[in-house]
């Protein structure tokens, strides 16, 4: 009987042992994933299109690297930091296709976890409204109400996907912030475009108010 519990605990060390080493190599590239990405929508914030592009492709080959690495943990695979990665990476996605006029990656494309996927695009858009606002400043309010009809597209996507939070990954909390950006967004347009008027025309001695 002790020989067999010797193998047995031999087996359960070397499982876990295994186990332990898996997890620890994907926490370290997930913290890769998740940094790169962040780093590119700065970057792509700052309109230095290149440095995005260069981080962004980063971090999907590292996502890559994770994939490939948890093929045969599949528990691991859907585990929250896995989830907080793609969700990042899907994030900087959608923000390079926006910079670039594009259409938004696909789930396929990016081989991430549905739920990862629809959160990722709903956490874009808070990235969305500093553009939104961006234009403002600059007086680009064509660019505005672009940015606001795409805001208000992903909220009536997302928004219409009513299943339970345990399969969506808490989506309905993410609708709830779109919800609450999109509304500060409009009103924050519409007092821009309302302004236009008041400053066309104008000397450059009068005071706007």
């Amino acid at each position: 009987m002790q020989e067999e519990f010797q193998q047995l605990l031999k087996e359960a060390k070397d499982y876990l042992d295994e186990k332990d080493r898996v997890r620890e190599q994907a926490l370290a590239m997930c913290r890769e994933i998740t940094r790169n990405s962040a780093f590119s929508i700065r970057a792509l914030h700052r309109e230095e299109i290149g440095e995005g592009e260069s981080l962004l492709e980063e971090a999907d080959k590292k996502h890559r690297e994770l994939i490939a690495l948890l093929e045969n943990h599949p528990d691991l695979r859907h585990s929250g930091f896995v989830y907080d990665a793609e969700k990042e990476l899907v994030e900087a996605k959608v923000i390079m296709a926006i910079k670039r006029m594009e259409q938004f990656p696909t789930f396929a494309e990016l081989g991430v976890l549905y739920p990862a996927y629809l959160n990722g695009i709903g956490e874009a858009m808070g990235e969305v409204r500093r553009m939104l606002l961006d234009c403002i400043r600059k007086g680009k309010l064509k660019d505005c109400e672009r940015l606001l009809s795409l805001m208000e597209e992903v909220y009536y996507f997302l928004s219409s996907l009513l299943y339970p939070d345990a399969i969506t990954g808490n989506l309905r909390r993410t609708v709830d912030m779109i919800r609450g950006v999109l509304e500060r967004s409009r009103g924050d347009l519409t007092l821009a475009m309302m302004m236009v008027p008041l400053t066309e025309g104008k000397n450059e001695d009068e005071e706007v108010l």
